[in-house]
């Protein structure tokens, strides 16, 4: 490369760096950076491999229902069933293998599928019946938890097997089996997110949904395939929630649905539909978890850590949003 070519490239470079640091994911990166030198101050576990190999751990479940519901949010809609979307096929799983007698790899398979056609029903009547996303994913959110308490009947199943705690407690290369779900399913929903038409289709009926018709997206087949993608990785992290904790309960992520919402907020996702991105939502569980456990081992309690993080949202919004208006006026 000659000496003209590489000066060519160097603003372009600079200007990428700034229009990074401009972004949301720019304003989290700095606040996450800020926040690892503090806490690693405060505690000296923090910054330990254990501690950090075991967060991981603990944001997969949340981390594999944010990537859908980045897409859903992107499209101006909303996911509040999908913590009771995992409950339920949690639930189905000890109660198909130990109530009813499945070979529990066939069991997990049907957790899956129960996630699977759990956020399938949410997409169908929302697309076909017109139901709004808050109202229909609110009403399941009741249904789906009141099935899993009935189902389950305040029981929980346990003694699993050895080899069904290997995806919720084992390793896989120096990582969290789990932890290798979501990097292939991060890398998976950004590159469908970013690289392909349906993505840009989904952008489209975030910013009007009514152009994207004329424009000719298929928008209900847009639709119903990120709820029931929703249901789908709700299910998944149902079997990997029962592996890590060892025991399904009917409560099993209840409130789950928060964590996830505030993780693709905090990511830049706008609750207005859209804009988002993967690596945004991605960047916002991290911080999220990093904040709830360097809080919690520097003596800080449960509800002092709430308060925190709903401290550390509003200010990377509003920080976002006051650089978004000053790159407008220039």
């Amino acid at each position: 490369m000659g000496m003209r070519e590489a000066e060519q490239e160097r603003p372009t470079l600079a200007l990428q760096l700034r229009d990074f640091a401009l972004r949301q994911e720019g304003v989290l990166v700095a606040i996450m950076i800020v926040s690892v030198i503090v806490l690693s101050i405060t505690s000296n576990n923090f910054l330990t491999t254990d501690n950090l190999l075991n967060q991981a751990r603990l944001l997969t479940e949340v981390g594999l229902i944010a990537l859908p519901m980045t897409y859903i949010i992107i499209t101006g809609g909303i996911d509040l069933s999908v913590g009771s979307i995992l409950g339920f096929s949690a639930v189905m799983l000890g109660w198909l293998w130990q109530e009813q007698g499945w070979p529990l790899e066939v069991a997990v398979v049907a957790c899956i599928a129960i996630g699977t056609l759990s956020g399938l029903l949410n997409g169908l009547f929302i697309v076909y019946v017109k139901v709004p996303p808050i109202i229909m994913t609110l009403a399941t959110l009741a249904l789906y938890r009141g099935l899993a308490y009935g189902i389950s009947q305040a029981r929980s199943a346990r003694g699993y097997p050895d080899w069904f705690f290997r995806f919720g407690a084992g390793d896989f290369l120096g990582l969290p089996t789990q932890i290798w779900f979501l990097i292939v399913g991060a890398i998976f929903s950004g590159i469908l997110l970013a690289r392909t038409p349906f993505g840009r289709g989904l952008y489209a009926i975030g910013n009007n949904v009514t152009g994207a018709r004329f424009a000719g997206i298929p928008v209900d087949r847009y639709l119903l395939f990120i709820y029931t993608f929703a249901g789908f990785m709700s299910g998944l992290a149902a079997f990997i929630f029962t592996s890590r904790v060892s025991t399904t309960r009917a409560d099993s992520g209840t409130g789950l649905e928060l964590d996830v919402i505030a993780a693709v907020v905090l990511g830049g996702t706008s609750i207005m539909g859209g804009t988002g991105t993967i690596t945004g939502t991605m960047l916002g569980l991290v911080l999220i978890q990093l904040l709830k456990n360097g809080l919690s081992l520097s003596g800080v309690k449960g509800d002092a850590t709430i308060v925190v993080i709903g401290v550390v949202l509003i200010f990377a919004i509003l920080a976002n949003n006051f650089i978004q208006k000053r790159l407008q006026r220039a």
